[in-house]
C-alpha cells in the first residue's frame, strides 16, 4: 500500500513538471502535442498510466461518434480512468464552425482540443486546437468533406464539461435586411437549356437595394459584361477567393477602393441577361479552381443548438438497458445501429438532446436513448452450486480475479454484458460471472 502511495506521489509531481517544466520544440506544436512530449520527457511513458494515455490519444480519431451540426453534450471525465471523446461530422467549404467548451471541476484541469481533416487520401490532418482556456474555437471549413474534434483531459483530473458545435456562415450577408427566402436561385441549377450551370446564388429584393460588401477587401474590378450586366468584383482580405455582384442598376464602388464589411458596393438592378426578370443581386465565389457554391458562405439560416433533455446526474454511473432488446448505434442517425441483449450494462459518458452516450464494458461507445436505459437495481439471486467461481474485474476470462465465490455463496445479479454477468456479493464487492 505504501509503495502504491508513493508511487502515485511521484506521478503527480511528474505531472505537475508536465504542466510548466522546460522542453525543446523543433517547430511549433498543439497544447496535446506538448503535454505528450513532456510526457515522454518525464519518462512516464514507460510506465502503464502514461503508456495509455498516449495510446488513447491515438486510437480516439479512429473510435468516434457521428455527429449532426449543431451539437451540444454534457460529459464527464473521471480522474482514475483514461478518458477522451471524439466526434466525426461534415462541414461545407465556407461554414465557420465555433466550438466552445466549458468545464467544472474542484480541482483545475486542461482538456486538450483539436480539430482534424481527413484528406482524399484518408489521412488525418490537425487543423485547430486549443487547451481549453474559455476562449472559442473557431475554423472556417476551406473544404466540403468530414471533419473530427477531439477532447483528452490530462491524467489525474477529473470533472465535468459541456461541449458546444455551432455552425454558420463565415461571411456577412450581402444585404442589409437579412432574409433566407429572399435566395430563390442556387448554384449549379441550369441555364440556357442546360447547356450551363449557374456558378452564384440570386438574392431577390426591391429595385435599387443596396448590395453591400461581407468582409474587408479590395475592389480589383468594376465592369460590365453581357451575361451579368454591371458587375463589381472584390477581393476578401487574406482569403484565397473573389468575391462577385452581377446584375447591379448601378455600381458605387470604384476600382482599387478598399472597402470594410457593410460598405456599399452597388444598388440592386436586373441588367445583363437578368432584364426580364425582377431585381436580384447574383451572387458568385471564384478561386483559381472556378466557381464555387457561395451559400455556405453567406446562409443566414443558423439552426438552433437543441438542449440537453437527458439527466445529467446519470453522467459516470453504471445503468442498465430495460428489460427488451434495444439500439446502440456510433451515429446519431442511428444508421446501421447494432441490437443489445436486454439488461445490458453500461456506462453514461455524456448526455444528449434525448440520448445518452455510454460505454459498454468492451470498451465500444454509442448512443441509446435516455428512456431506454434504468438504475442497476438487483434483477434476481445466483447460487454458486457447483464448482467455485471467480469474480472478475471485467467481462473477460482473462481479467483480473477480484474474489473466489465459493459453493453455496449467493449474489445479486444486476445485469449482463454477452456471456458475463454483473453480480454484487452480500459483502458489497462486485464483479463479473463467467455464464460458460
Amino acid at each position: 500500500m505504501k509503495f502504491k502511495v508513493y508511487y502515485s506521489l511521484f506521478l503527480i509531481c511528474a505531472l505537475q513538471a508536465c504542466k510548466s517544466g522546460p522542453f525543446n520544440l523543433l517547430k511549433p506544436a498543439s497544447p496535446h502535442q506538448q503535454y505528450e512530449r513532456k510526457l515522454v520527457n518525464a519518462g512516464l511513458n514507460q510506465n502503464v498510466m502514461g503508456a495509455q494515455w498516449i495510446n488513447k490519444a491515438n486510437t480516439l480519431l479512429q473510435n468516434y461518434v457521428s455527429i449532426k451540426l449543431p451539437y451540444k453534450e454534457t460529459g464527464y471525465f473521471a480522474a482514475d480512468k483514461i478518458e477522451g471523446a471524439s466526434f466525426k461530422f461534415s462541414l461545407q467549404r465556407g461554414q465557420l464552425l465555433t466550438v466552445k467548451l466549458n468545464k467544472q471541476s474542484v480541482n483545475s484541469f486542461s482538456i486538450y482540443m483539436d480539430i482534424w481533416e481527413q484528406k482524399d487520401n484518408g489521412e488525418l490532418k490537425v487543423l485547430a486546437f486549443a487547451d481549453s482556456i474559455g476562449n472559442d474555437l473557431q475554423l472556417e471549413a476551406k473544404n466540403t468533406g468530414d471533419y473530427y474534434l477531439r477532447l483528452q483531459p490530462e491524467l489525474l483530473v477529473g470533472g465535468s464539461y459541456t461541449l458546444e458545435l455551432n455552425i454558420g456562415p463565415s461571411l456577412g450577408y450581402p444585404l442589409k435586411a437579412v432574409n433566407r427566402k429572399q435566395i430563390q436561385s442556387f448554384f449549379g441549377v441550369g441555364r440556357d437549356n442546360d447547356t450551363r450551370r449557374h456558378e452564384g446564388i440570386d438574392i431577390f429584393s426591391s429595385f435599387r437595394t443596396p448590395v453591400i460588401a461581407v468582409a474587408d477587401g479590395t475592389v480589383t474590378r468594376v465592369n460590365e459584361n453581357n451575361l451579368g450586366g454591371k458587375v463589381v468584383w472584390f477581393r476578401h482580405n487574406n482569403k484565397d477567393y473573389t468575391l462577385y455582384y452581377a446584375h447591379l442598376d448601378e455600381q458605387t464602388a470604384t476600382t482599387g477602393q478598399e472597402v470594410l464589411i457593410g460598405d456599399t458596393l452597388g444598388l440592386m438592378g436586373n441588367t445583363g441577361n437578368a432584364k426580364n426578370t425582377p431585381p436580384h443581386l447574383h451572387f458568385g465565389i471564384y478561386t483559381s479552381e472556378g466557381a464555387v457554391d457561395p451559400l455556405p458562405f453567406v446562409d443566414p439560416l443558423i439552426p438552433p443548438l437543441p438542449s440537453i433533455k437527458s439527466d445529467i446526474a446519470k453522467l459516470n454511473t453504471t445503468l442498465r438497458t430495460v428489460n427488451r432488446a434495444i439500439e446502440i448505434s456510433d451515429n446519431q442517425q442511428f444508421i446501421n445501429p447494432e441490437k443489445l441483449k436486454q439488461n445490458t450494462i453500461v456506462r453514461v459518458l455524456a448526455a444528449s438532446n434525448t440520448f445518452y452516450k455510454v460505454e459498454l464494458p468492451n470498451g465500444k461507445s454509442g448512443y441509446i436513448a435516455n428512456k431506454s436505459l434504468v438504475e442497476t437495481k438487483s434483477l434476481s439471486t445466483r447460487k454458486i452450486s457447483s464448482v467455485m467461481q471467480n469474480l472478475l474485474d471485467s467481462p473477460n476470462l482473462a481479467a483480473g480475479v477480484k474474489a473466489n465465490l465459493v459453493i453455496g455463496q449467493t449474489v445479486n445479479v444486476m445485469g449482463v454484458f454477452e456471456d458475463f454477468q454483473l453480480v454484487s456479493t452480500t459483502g458489497g464487492e462486485v464483479g463479473w460471472l463467467s455464464l460458460k
